[in-house]
């Protein structure tokens, strides 16, 4: 039987923004910026991480994980639709879509486990600060981090490859600027309960679940930090974990808007801006967020700049 119709010859037309050109030029430079910004930051963190001794933390250990993980994201999506958004063809060839699909779903996945082991080191570092050194030796933090990469690797086999076996029929206009589960899902002519139900219930191990032990560390790290009778102390564990909430706060926030919603109560326009959001905008906030919060951070970088210049 001919792979759907042919589709796995022409590969897939992503429609993204088409139907609002002069939008398209808009986003073109906007989002070409957002990627060097994105290159540049996150490869400053990684860079500053390993040459700064003082940076050889659990902390920073995971930090650099995270960069890199923005890092791929972004890299895996944002090239491909910058050549969409500046020029007339839309299309994208069946391996490449098959690589979005894998790659993206990986690292995003990842990412909600790793925030999760992150707000963990969070909750050690000030609930158990005395302790904190062998609790997260390097052995424990390595482990912790290929859980978190392991994690999205299995994930995306799974639901990447079930969402590849479903017939396309020749339906090849994917509504979206890249090739992802839901989207692909809605171009199938056979009925997809299932692929749907195991999609629901993926989100829900990979949202719900590290969200919900993220909420669990901050509320004992609230509860330690109003017993700190110091205001010092209350401020410095505050900055200790403000970064790290943050990011959460921002990633967690649309991304559960994204999967979680339901599909009929958002626009196709509202999700393909969520998506931007998360794939461009939020690789390029990380390294900003940790950097300006973060004065050991600041002055890594200054002491880098300084030996550099």
């Amino acid at each position: 039987m001919q792979w759907t119709n042919g589709s796995r010859l022409l590969g897939f037309i992503l429609v993204g923004f088409s139907d609002r050109p002069q939008l398209e030029l808009i986003l073109f430079g906007v989002i070409l910026f957002l990627y060097f910004m994105t290159l540049l930051g996150n490869s400053t963190i990684i860079l500053v991480s390993l040459l700064d001794s003082k940076l050889h933390n659990p902390m920073y250990f995971f930090l650099s994980h995270l960069s890199f993980l923005d890092l791929c994201c972004s890299s895996s999506i944002t090239p491909q639709l910058l050549v969409n958004l500046g020029s007339s063809n839309k299309s994208i060839t069946y391996g490449g879509c098959v690589v979005q699909l894998y790659v993206s779903l990986a690292l995003g996945s990842t990412e909600c486990v790793l925030l999760a082991v992150m707000s963990y080191d969070r909750y050690v570092a000030v609930c158990r600060p005395l302790h904190y050194a062998f609790v997260m030796h390097p052995r424990f933090c390595n482990i912790l981090a290929s859980m978190a990469w392991l994690s999205g690797v299995t994930t995306t086999l799974i639901q990447s490859t079930l969402t590849l076996q479903l017939p396309f029929c020749g339906n090849r206009k994917v509504d979206h600027f890249f090739c992802e589960v839901p989207v692909l899902i809605k171009l199938a002519c056979v009925d997809t309960t299932f692929n749907q139900a195991e999609l629901f219930v993926a989100s829900v191990l990979f949202l719900v679940v590290p969200l919900s032990l993220i909420l669990l560390s901050y509320g004992n790290i609230a509860q330690a930090v109003l017993k700190i009778k110091s205001a010092i102390g209350r401020r410095k564990a505050f900055r200790t974990c403000s970064s790290h909430l943050m990011v959460v706060i921002i990633f967690y926030g649309t991304i559960i808007f994204m999967y979680l919603q339901p599909a009929k109560s958002r626009s196709k326009d509202q999700g393909k801006f969520v998506s931007l959001f998360y794939t461009v905008v939020m690789p390029m906030l990380n390294p900003l967020i940790y950097t300006l919060r973060n004065k050991e951070v600041k002055a890594a970088l200054k002491k880098f700049m300084g030996k550099t210049l």
